[in-house]
């Protein structure tokens, strides 16, 4: 098996063809991002140079998808990277986008548990396979999490509903998550 550990090593040939080192066959730009969705750490290199390309791929991988429709940067953010490369704020930018980006992996984390802690439909058969697909679309829409909302928390007025509410609550809001994980497929 794999060392997952260590970035996985894509050589890049002078036709531009890139090759996965760990399964000896060639790999396309999808095929990375998969590689990268799924949490691994990639490293690509130019077999002739040496140098390390990861970046510049990384780079193309956003740009494509970008390119599709499915945009995850709003224009305010892209036109924001594109002056922090022409002012003072570049020395600041790639920290600050750093330390944001590893708040919302832990913000997505420490969700996960609690919904774990706190969902009275813990027992109920197949659920399991119901929280990995929730898992799965959490962690594929990171730019969701602001409209998420924990089953049960929605405004009441002050008053706490009783366990009918919070179970149509609950089952609203896995409707909602199975059709936008269809809607994925």
């Amino acid at each position: 098996m794999a060392d997952t550990e260590k970035p996985l090593l894509i050589k890049r040939y002078a036709s531009r063809r890139l090759y996965n080192t760990e399964t000896s066959d060639y790999v396309t730009l999808e095929d990375i991002s998969g590689f990268i969705r799924e949490g691994r750490e990639v490293q690509i290199v130019d077999l002739k140079s040496g140098d390390d390309l990861t970046r510049q791929y990384l780079l193309q991988i956003v740009a494509e998808h970008e390119s599709r429709g499915e945009n995850v940067l709003p224009l305010g953010v892209l036109t924001d990277l594109v002056r922090s490369y022409t002012t003072q704020a570049q020395s600041i930018v790639p920290q600050f986008l750093a330390q944001s980006f590893d708040m919302l992996r832990e913000s997505q984390t420490k969700m996960m548990e609690n919904m774990k802690a706190v969902n009275p439909m813990a027992k109920m058969p197949g659920f399991e396979a119901m929280q990995a697909q929730q898992e799965a679309f959490l962690k594929a829409m990171s730019g969701g999490m602001a409209n998420w909302k924990m089953p049960g928390a929605e405004e009441r007025g002050g008053e706490k509903g009783g366990k009918d509410d919070d179970l149509d609550a609950i089952k609203k809001q896995l409707a909602e998550l199975q059709s936008k994980l269809n809607k994925m497929s």
